[in-house]
């Protein structure tokens, strides 16, 4: 398919859908009546449609609470103190983990979290959590916030977060092995895909700061030199907590939401003591509990501001645990952003900071490596379609939160339920999928060759020249990681082809068209998951477009491969279009024409043909051999 410059192609697929999960900050900010009453009434109706869904299938491991916002919950402003948020929902997920886990849970874990609004004292707090998918001693529960003016009869969502609970161990001290989650509705089947992306992502978070503390180009020397900067020692605190009954669960260990309270309570003074000011709590990065603290317990509370920007502060914080004469031990650390408002909501500017000496120099570079971080997650994984441009910019930086993105995006197409059959031919099957803007197409059907050696011939893009007609030139550019490799793909000129557009050999000129693609390979997380290639378009500074070729763009496109039988595969090839590429497909959903399935049936044929592996002639990448070098199948319209 071809269309003109700067369109977003089916080459591969189309747009990028906004991952509503995953790692965004977390946002304390005020909220007047009126932005209450300019909620964007879409987003609204969105909730609704889940929560009918929801009302539909009861899942066993769903808990709510609610709770009135009283004053003794409030801040200096009348709003509902985010550490007593936190306990609110720390306190409602693990009863979820422990509805699944049928034996005692504890915190392992807390994602980043971004608030949209405030609550303010007399409004109700409705907390939802359930558990979206269970690995083997661990899982994570999503938790969803809302909520209600009790005059107004209004409702509306505060925040999304993600934890990770582990189950405790037996007497004997062995590790509990935990059942796994089977999704119902559409929606949890789409937490429970993404599920495996998020926890990818946590694992690879420290060696993410690891690589950026590496590159010193980030970083801010000028802040150092700072004529008012304010010695970093002048925001230390330092707090000690007993912790009593009260703080303590039912298994008599500290609630991980009171360690988190205490956190942001000493957060907030060492911020305070640098601006001088009553700071705005605006984002937690994700923090991991390194272990347990007990009634009796004394836990050890030190903050200090890490660096400041024009605009923000990050305060680090340190708990160690002690019991009597006992030796200290480190069970959790965090760092938070603060901000100080005026009475408009626009962030003042804030005075430098001068980091100490030594681990005072390692925590302020850290935290702009921290800031970059966020930055990325938010411009690629927290952005709606519209507020992000489809090639976002590809370094080694933001790489995980890109495939991230990547993959996410067709796990959650390929996990809708409401896919409409087209057509049936020969055992291939055509289906639709309308959208407000889009139109998505699943064209599978079963392949005699087993998954795993499907998995390795597709994955590398440079077989796809073998039977793909649309596929001109393939190069690899580079592997990103393991995972993950960078391609330049070449599609025929806009004017060759019964599938060119109107008008575009006089706009185009038969000028060829190449996309800059990122391929992302998921081997199963599980007995009976898919294997999964998503390909997404990216920009490269080192591949810009270049004259004689019309840079198109792919949003979300790919292969979901999963084992049937009798080493036979069950191939989905998946492909969203958007508004500009609508009337080139519609002749195949409406009947008319038969391309998609010629194509997939090109396919089917090499992946037959080449189901053994055989001595490498192409030097095709991955764990297996590469195929040897095809002739190419019968000339066909190409959908990609």
């Amino acid at each position: 398919m071809s269309i003109s410059t700067k369109s977003i192609s089916s080459t591969d697929g189309s747009w990028c859908s906004c991952i509503k999960a995953g790692r965004v900050p977390f946002s304390f900010q005020k909220m007047s009546l009126r932005d209450q009453d300019a909620l964007d009434k879409g987003e609204e109706e969105e909730e609704e449609d889940e929560e009918e869904e929801e009302d539909e299938s009861v899942n066993p491991t769903e808990v709510k609470m609610s709770q009135i916002v009283m004053p003794c919950h409030s801040n200096h402003r009348q709003e509902l103190s985010a550490g007593q948020l936190l306990k609110w929902m720390d306190s409602t997920a693990c009863l979820s983990a422990e509805r699944h886990a049928g034996c005692s849970c504890v915190t392992a874990s807390m994602d980043d979290i971004y608030f949209k609004h405030t609550i303010s004292v007399g409004q109700v707090v409705n907390i939802r959590a359930r558990v979206n998918r269970a690995f083997n001693t661990s899982m994570e529960v999503g938790i969803v916030v809302s909520c209600e003016d009790l005059f107004t009869d209004r409702h509306w969502r505060v925040c999304n977060a993600y934890a990770t609970f582990v189950a405790q161990r037996t007497d004997a001290g062995k590790k509990v092995k935990l059942s796994p989650m089977v999704p119902q509705t559409q929606r949890e089947q789409e937490e429970y895909s993404v599920a495996a992306e998020r926890r990818r992502m946590r694992m690879l978070h420290s060696d993410i700061i690891k690589d950026l503390l590496s590159d010193r180009t980030f970083q801010q020397a000028d802040s150092l030199a700072a004529d008012n900067a304010v010695a970093a020692e002048r925001t230390k605190v330092e707090s000690v907590e007993l912790v009593l009954p009260p703080h303590a669960n039912h298994q008599v260990n500290t609630f991980g939401g009171q360690i988190m309270a205490w956190m942001v309570n000493v957060a907030t003074i060492a911020a305070s003591r640098l601006c001088q000011a009553h700071p705005t709590l605006s984002t937690i990065d994700m923090f991991t509990f390194r272990g347990p603290s007990q009634v009796g317990d004394r836990l050890l509370l030190r903050a200090i501001v890490n660096n400041a920007f024009k605009n923000s502060m990050e305060v680090g914080v340190r708990v160690e645990a002690y019991h009597r004469g006992g030796p200290n031990r480190h069970i959790n650390s965090a760092f938070m952003t603060f901000e100080v408002l005026d009475g408009s909501g626009t962030p003042l500017t804030l005075p430098r900071i001068r980091p100490e000496p030594l681990e005072g120099m390692r925590r302020f570079q850290e935290a702009i490596a921290r800031k970059k971080i966020r930055l990325d997650r938010k411009y690629i994984i927290s952005c709606k379609q519209a507020e992000v441009p489809v090639s976002v910019r590809w370094d080694p930086r933001n790489q995980v939160y890109l495939s991230y993105n990547n993959v996410s995006a067709l796990k959650m197409l390929a996990a809708r339920n409401n896919w409409l059959l087209n057509s049936e031919k020969d055992r291939v099957s055509l289906y639709a999928l309308e959208g407000k803007s889009v139109l998505s197409i699943r064209v599978e059907a079963e392949v005699d060759v087993p998954a795993r050696r499907a998995f390795h011939l597709l994955g590398d893009l440079r077989n796809r020249t073998a039977w793909d007609t649309h596929y001109q030139e393939c190069e690899l550019i580079r592997p990103a990681d393991e995972d993950d490799s960078l391609y330049r793909v070449v599609t025929p000129s806009v004017g060759r082809g019964g599938m060119a557009s109107p008008g575009s050999a006089s706009q185009g000129g038969g000028t060829v068209q190449d996309f800059i693609l990122l391929a992302s390979r998921r081997k199963p997380y599980g007995r009976g998951r898919p294997y999964v290639i998503a390909l997404r378009s990216v920009s490269l500074p080192t591949h810009p477009p270049t004259e004689g070729y019309n840079r198109g763009e792919v949003t979300c496109a790919g292969f979901t491969i999963l084992e049937t039988r009798n080493n036979t595969s069950l191939i989905s090839y998946y492909n969203q279009a958007s508004p500009e590429v609508l009337p080139y497909i519609s002749t195949d959903i409406a009947g008319l024409s038969s391309s998609f399935y010629h194509n997939f049936c090109a396919c089917s044929r090499y992946l037959s043909r080449h189901r053994l592996p055989s001595a490498p002639e192409g030097g095709g990448e991955g764990e297996e051999e590469g195929p040897p070098a095809v002739e190419r199948c019968d000339s066909l319209p190409a959908h990609h």
